[in-house]
């Protein structure tokens, strides 16, 4: 039998949730039945490695692959398009998505041949729309945008307007979608977020993560995860953390992550005066020892799509804290399998103290979490019904 073609359009390999969702759904194709082709604008980042090998990575486009990066970089890695188009641009200037468009068009060669099923993991969906031809082609909404701040609602629009088919990872960030764009309501369906369960498994196991997080005798080691950003609300942790001690409880948090927000997150670590008891452990290739050696997981997220490192959390029986961001219905079952705190600081301080002085419940919450499967391997076939 034939196989059916595939291709996959992503930033980059670096380390997320997103990108993790994908290594899932790579892992959970069966190669028998399909052939899968990716196209990375960038070749680079923490998981690239874990790719399935099965997978056929498409040829690095420079201009692409270093668009955004400094003249000094783009040199250096001969991205030569590139550089002359941010030469002229500063001259004319003209904003960043001018030279982006003149990038796709002189630069990215439209894809060879007909696929079955072409889909995005990243917006903007130029590519997918523009250069590859497909019977069906898909984009994924991984973030509840009704939350996101400053964004563009007609160029998200005409975006997703383009497409046979709209994947939302969960049925709230699916809702909030379709109350910006009822008419997309149509194409929409839902696909959550795959987890290749046995590789996390196994990483859990390579190293001992109460190295750095050591046991805290009469206490607990909170764990979060995350990029240091808007959304993952990491600047409100020492405020939380602060209300925890006052409360006294022992407590150590450790926050695992990198990105723009490290300067901010330190600088309220200071002014709240918790160097000794809210630690940045910086980016970690393999985050699961530590998600293994913490006591109580928490997402303080000020919003969500559904989040990736909650699902891996449970996968470890661990107590999870989520704050009520908008989508947080469709990420655990409140008081089951996790457990749903307010959003403020004091508010999710009180909630996470509740818990906490509670080993009977978090006893509960860590059973109920051993007896559910959170790998979602068979959302994998949703996408094959869109190939028969």
């Amino acid at each position: 039998m034939k196989k059916k073609l595939l291709v996959v359009f992503t930033g980059s390999m670096e380390l997320g949730g997103i990108e993790k969702s994908l290594i899932g759904l790579l892992d959970a194709i069966d190669y028998e039945q399909y052939s899968v082709d990716l196209f990375l604008y960038g070749h680079h980042g923490s998981l690239y490695s874990q790719i399935n090998k099965n997978v056929n990575i498409l040829p690095e486009v420079k201009e692409l692959a270093y668009t955004r990066e400094s003249l000094m970089t783009k040199i250096k890695h001969g991205a030569f398009y590139s550089v002359w188009r941010r030469i002229i641009d500063g001259f004319r200037h003209l904003p960043n998505d001018d030279s982006w468009n003149l990038i796709l068009k002189h630069e990215v060669k439209k894809l060879s041949g007909t696929y079955d099923l072409a889909m995005s993991f990243f917006l903007p969906f130029d590519l997918i729309r523009d250069h590859v031809d497909a019977r069906c082609k898909v984009g994924w909404i991984h973030t509840d945008y009704s939350s996101v701040e400053g964004i563009n609602y007609e160029e998200l629009r005409q975006s997703y307007s383009g497409l046979d088919k709209i994947v939302a990872v969960s049925s709230a960030c699916g809702e909030t979608f379709t109350k910006l764009f009822p008419e997309l309501r149509g194409n929409m369906m839902e696909v959550e977020n795959i987890l290749p369960q046995s590789i996390i498994r196994k990483d859990a196991e390579a190293f001992d993560g109460e190295n750095e997080m050591p046991v805290i005798k009469d206490g607990f080691r909170l764990l979060s995860i995350g990029r240091y950003c808007t959304a993952k609300n990491f600047d409100n942790v020492p405020a939380i953390c602060s209300c925890l001690l006052k409360k006294g409880f022992k407590v150590k948090w450790y926050i695992i992550g990198f990105g723009g927000d490290e300067e901010l997150i330190r600088q309220k670590i200071a002014a709240a005066k918790m160097e000794e008891y809210v630690i940045l452990l910086g980016k970690k290739e393999n985050p699961y020892p530590y998600i293994k050696a913490c006591d109580l997981y928490v997402q303080p997220s000020r919003y969500e799509g559904k989040s990736v490192t909650v699902r891996e959390a449970q996968m470890f029986a661990k107590p999870v804290v989520i704050t009520a961001y908008p989508t947080s219905g469709s990420q655990l079952e409140d008081g089951v399998d996790g457990v749903v705190v307010p959003m403020d600081n004091e508010g999710c301080a009180d909630g996470i103290a509740k818990l906490l002085d509670d080993p009977k419940k978090m006893q509960s919450l860590s059973e109920a979490c051993r007896r559910r499967d959170y790998s979602n391997q068979k959302e994998v076939e949703k996408l094959y019904e869109l190939l028969r």
